[in-house]
């Protein structure tokens, strides 16, 4: 049975999902050969640190960890003062500066851990030194939950497509616009009652301009051109157009000729715009599923489609993530 030590940084929506997700799979994790013990949970309220394992049950119920708290030092110390294997940082996203999640994650690869994350904030900002620091102390750093939800996007190149030289990927990457454009076309909404409707089911912020204005997208751009494209770009480098100017009439018309309007970004081009999809195409999808194509020269267009980023659809990338470390790990050392 391999022991596994993770520290999680960040406890809101995400971090709860980590913790309910890693308790719920823990005997089948087992099953597997993996012994995965939260040792620390801690937020911008408090932290919980336990040798033997946090509880999850008994955090669970607590939506920050400033009630049941039993260390006081910062996120940071925590990394690096913990004994863990591996961190999770979960913290909320900044585009421009990256912080607090990119401190955090230079301390967790600088001290020799395995990373793995959700927050796009820090890849887009500086993808190129936390690969560099990662490659330096020896350690992975996964961050496939950054881009498609439960789409196996990132994985599926770097393993199932190797060999294959990827020409280019397109797609939806953001539910949250994808939900509003369908119900906008289905029900011939106009974009603030579409809009209204997503916040009310929570599928979207009550500040959804990243969203809507196709910044969260971009950033996802950006982190495949560099990971997958290494073009070591910005998000300033992204030609930027949201989904804020889209009529209901616009979608009717093209609704008629045969189409749908989606918000795609694509990769090398560093384009997000609302595009003509064909109704019948594999990137037609609904709701708030995200859907990308993978222009390959060998294996042709592989198409993918999964959930957006929910709280479980996130855990649910993040424990792949985790579990992928240590799968390729017992490889390597078998070979």
């Amino acid at each position: 049975m391999r022991e596994v030590k993770i520290s999680l940084v960040g406890y809101g929506v995400v971090g709860h999902g980590v913790v309910e997700v890693l308790d719920r799979k823990r005997k089948a994790l087992r099953d597997m050969g993996l012994d995965l013990k939260l040792v620390s949970v801690t937020d911008h309220t408090g932290s919980v640190v336990a040798d033997d394992g946090v509880e999850g049950q008994k955090i669970l119920g607590e939506r920050t960890l400033q009630q049941v708290s039993n260390c006081e030092i910062s996120s940071k110390e925590i990394i690096r003062s913990v004994e863990s294997d591996l961190v999770v940082e979960v913290t909320p996203t900044n585009i421009v500066h990256g912080q607090p999640g990119l401190g955090h994650m230079e301390e967790a690869l600088s001290q020799g851990k395995h990373l793995v994350t959700s927050n796009k904030g820090p890849l887009v900002v500086a993808y190129g030194r936390l690969k560099r620091l990662a490659e330096d102390h020896g350690v992975s750093m996964k961050y496939e939950a950054t881009v498609g939800g439960t789409m196996p996007l990132i994985s599926l190149i770097e393993r199932t497509l190797v060999g294959n030289n990827i020409l280019g990927i397109r797609g939806i990457f953001n539910g949250t616009c994808n939900y509003i454009l369908t119900r906008m076309t289905e029900e011939q909404y106009p974009y603030a009652r579409a809009l209204n409707e997503a916040q009310d089911l929570g599928y979207a912020e009550a500040d959804p301009t990243y969203d809507v204005e196709g910044v969260d997208t971009a950033g996802k751009v950006v982190i495949l051109a560099n990971s997958i494209f290494d073009m070591n770009v910005k998000y300033g480098d992204v030609n930027v157009e949201g989904i804020t100017r889209i009529t209901p009439e616009a979608l009717l018309l093209a609704k008629k000729r045969g189409y749908v309007i989606k918000l795609i970004g694509e990769v090398p081009a560093l384009t997000v715009r609302p595009m003509l999809v064909p109704i019948g195409s594999p990137l037609a999808v609904g709701s708030t599923l995200n859907a990308a194509a993978i222009y390959t020269d060998l294996s042709g267009t592989i198409t993918v489609t999964g959930l957006g980023a929910g709280r479980i659809e996130t855990a649910s990338a993040i424990l792949s993530d985790i579990v992928s470390i240590y799968r390729t790990k017992s490889i390597d050392s078998i070979s």
